[in-house]
């Protein structure tokens, strides 16, 4: 089951909220000594978690579907970066980063137990306390936290403005709906956004050409230190098909040296081509103000969307220090 995006929290007694958490999602299901971990496109993530696997295995219950979040605590948060770390090929870096920064289970849905089959098919208001009372059986002292739920409207506007640091919004959820995989009616998510005033330190050219030339695909965002290096700190290719002309030629105008003094666009990846990993260092001199909803480890999580740009802001004048926000501690939502 799948949120549709929107942009307030929806209003009513029809309604349940929840935190959205920031990590993998997951569906956990366990067959006697079977644990199986699907991602949300079905990918089979069990070799990953061997922890969350051995957690499982130790509950009363033998037989069950559980929907939830798959994290990491990292002091005082959630860390992505650490959750990355560990879609990794090798098994004994799986089970070295298993013990060193162990994984938690978050869960905020029940779909079938040994007796209810069929839970799934009963709307989230009889699904909730079926889940607070399997939790209550089974989730004792384990890599396992049930996620909160309320119907609270001012709980979820507050916790929509004391998101990140693990969550970056919140979900609603209609509570006279039964699980409905694939579809987005009955599940709603709201996430805050904030901007930051960033440099553009250098900028990729998109893989197809316009007019048969060659044009900008994506604008590398970057943010001073307190040392006055140049880190990079990601990306936005939300640039309209009519400006990239004019836009490439601002940008060739400024391609050269420095670039990004710090931290430095990496490499190919397993997600990229060789092409879409080049990059054209600019000098400092562009500044431009971007939405964005995630900022860890350093970067911003997801892509970036222009707001407007800002001729009248200084480069230097575009530090971390503006990314600073007062976030709850995800763990003391949890129970």
């Amino acid at each position: 089951m799948e949120a549709r995006s929107v942009d307030e929290i929806p209003r009513g007694k029809e309604w349940q909220y929840e935190p959205k958490w920031d990590g993998f999602r997951c569906l956990l299901s366990r067959d006697g000594s079977r644990i199986d971990l699907r991602s949300k496109s079905g990918e089979d993530l069990t070799r990953y978690f061997p922890e969350i696997v051995a957690a499982a295995l130790t509950l009363k219950a033998d037989r069950f579907t559980l929907d939830g979040e798959i994290v990491v605590p990292l002091d005082k948060s959630f860390s992505f970066d650490a959750l990355l770390q560990r879609i990794h090929p090798a098994a004994s870096r799986v089970k070295k980063l298993s013990q060193e920064t162990p994984a938690l289970y978050l869960v905020f849905d029940l779909l079938a137990t040994a007796k209810q089959k069929q839970l799934s098919e009963r709307p989230i208001g009889e699904r909730r306390p079926a889940l607070e009372a399997f939790a209550k059986a089974n989730l004792k002292g384990s890599s396992f936290r049930l996620s909160p739920a309320t119907t609270s409207y001012a709980t979820a506007k507050k916790w929509l403005a004391q998101s990140g640091g693990g969550s970056d919004g919140v979900i609603a959820k209609r509570i006279d709906l039964p699980y409905q995989a694939g579809n987005r009616d009955g599940m709603q998510k709201i996430k805050k956004f904030r901007s930051a005033d960033c440099v553009i330190g250098g900028f990729r050219y998109a893989t197809n050409k316009i007019a048969g030339r060659n044009v900008v695909g994506s604008l590398l965002l970057g943010l001073y230190d307190d040392g006055g290096l140049l880190h990079h700190v990601g990306f936005t290719s939300a640039i309209k098909a009519n400006e990239k002309p004019a836009l490439t030629d601002r940008l060739e105008a400024l391609i050269g040296e420095p670039g990004f003094t710090g931290n430095a666009p990496g490499g190919p990846s397993r997600w990229s081509t060789e092409r879409s990993a080049k990059w054209c260092p600019l000098k400092p001199k562009l500044v431009i103000e971007i939405c964005y909803d995630h900022f860890s480890g350093e970067r911003f999580r997801h892509g970036t969307s222009i707001l407007r740009w800002r001729p009248d802001k200084a480069p230097r004048q575009c530090g971390f220090d503006q990314l600073k926000q007062k976030v709850a501690d995800p763990m003391k939502l949890l129970k």
